[in-house]
């Protein structure tokens, strides 16, 4: 967690500059059988991928099929259960996302220490812990004084959360209530939301409109929403080293000419976006704002597709590789008399692009006390979020000063709501390129 600032950073200090975007529908991408960060986490050993059978993976529990059958035949449910979510919250089930997730100290930190900074928007409240998992933030929010907590999962991680509740002497407070935020019912309003709801690039998994949902259930007005604000960014890098890791790697091979190799190989390793670290040194702009959400006025729809238009100037010369995404959260109790969200509704009918300084666009924030922030910025403390990146399958050489433009364009998959269909447009002394990916 890191505090204090004007305005909150992206990157490098105070220079990043908000991206105009509009709503824009783009037609959903491919179907995988992986699901949520489970399937990243994989490949750094994690739980495995759903399309092996399931092997070593707790079975989907009797409830949650049922769940799922019931919502099928109700005309009243807004958002029912699909295949693809139910997989979903099987992946959660496994105990080695959740170690991960807790093991990383700057997002367990920086929740711990948001709800002790606003412990008196919470003690003798009434919390929802949306998505709880282990329970571990609805134990601090009990810590913090809490008269009751409703920590719901439909993943069969809730039975364990539960136990966990129990062990710590908490039953009284922290109630586990298994199944999805659209089908659970709790008989009062809440005072507080709180959810670590952030996936890849943000905005993968689709989990914010849980959140979303569970705020226009149950929050009272004024209420905390805990993280308040989000905010994804982009910027054009160079990764010279992970190219030659990749590709070049083929041209010689044991005193072997393998360059054969390097087309099938720029398939297997750009096609769909990674999920590494990458370090400041790999940035060649300032980065730009693809979205800002606000989490006390964001509605579902707005979800569905989100385009930015963008213009960067390379502060370098140097191979371009692609674009890398990242997000900040900021934990910023509730305004005393809330405003209209003047930023979302003019970007709604497509906001104009903005000037490269970004002067008069940085967001301020109204109280230096409450600039609580968690970022995944190349240069903030290392999360396990990492960095998004795009890559081209062929890397473009940029001067010191170049301009490079286009837009972007992220979308849910029409077919499974938590891929994310990434269309990027971009060009550069006059050359133009287009690349779609599918976040899987």
């Amino acid at each position: 967690m890191q505090s204090g600032g004007d305005f909150s950073n992206g990157f490098h200090g105070d220079h990043h500059r908000e991206l105009g975007w509009e709503e824009k529908q783009l037609v959903g991408g491919g179907l995988s059988s992986s699901f949520g960060r489970a399937k990243r986490r994989s490949i750094r050993g994690g739980p495995r991928d759903l399309s092996d059978g399931g092997a070593n993976v707790p079975r989907v529990s009797d409830q949650l099929d049922e769940q799922k059958k019931s919502l099928e035949t109700s005309e009243s449910s807004p958002s029912p259960c699909t295949d693809f979510d139910v997989a979903y919250f099987h992946s959660y089930a496994h105990v080695g996302i959740h170690e991960e997730m807790i093991k990383d100290r700057a997002r367990t930190d920086a929740y711990r220490d948001a709800i002790t900074h606003h412990q008196s928007f919470i003690q003798g409240k009434v919390v929802v812990d949306v998505g709880c998992g282990t329970g571990i933030l609805s134990i601090f929010c009990a810590q913090a004084g809490a008269k009751r907590v409703y920590a719901v999962d439909a993943s069969d991680i809730a039975v364990q959360a539960k136990e966990v509740v129990k062990a710590n002497g908490l039953s009284d407070k922290v109630i586990v209530l298994h199944g999805r935020v659209e089908d659970v019912e709790i008989d009062e309003e809440v005072d507080v939301i709180i959810s670590e709801w952030m996936g890849y690039m943000l905005l993968y998994e689709s989990m914010l409109g849980s959140v979303i949902t569970a705020r226009d259930r149950w929050l009272k007005p004024g209420g905390l929403i805990l993280p308040s604000h989000a905010t994804l960014y982009m910027a054009p890098v160079s990764h010279s080293d992970r190219y030659s890791h990749s590709i070049d790697f083929w041209r010689n091979v044991y005193g072997i000419d393998m360059s054969a190799m390097m087309q099938l190989a720029k398939q297997c390793a750009f096609e769909e976006p990674s999920v590494e670290s990458i370090s400041g040194e790999n940035v060649l702009t300032w980065p730009g704002v693809v979205k800002r959400i606000d989490c006390q006025t964001i509605q579902i729809q707005e979800l569905d597709s989100v385009t930015a238009k963008y213009r960067f100037k390379s502060i370098m010369r140097a191979p371009m590789h692609g674009f890398a995404f990242w997000f900040d959260v900021e934990f910023n109790a509730p305004a005393s008399s809330p405003a209209k969200n003047t930023s979302e509704s003019s970007a709604a009918s497509g906001s104009s692009l903005i000037s490269p300084s970004g002067e008069g666009n940085q967001k301020k924030r109204t109280n230096r006390s409450d600039a609580l922030l968690l970022s995944t910025s190349p240069e903030a403390p290392p999360t396990h979020w990492q960095q998004t990146i795009v890559y081209f399958y062929d890397p473009i050489d940029v001067e010191q000063d170049q301009v490079i433009e286009g837009s972007v364009t992220l979308s849910q998959s029409k077919e499974n709501r938590r891929f994310m269909n990434i269309h990027l447009e971009y060009s550069s002394a006059g050359r133009s390129f287009v690349k779609e990916s599918v976040m899987r």
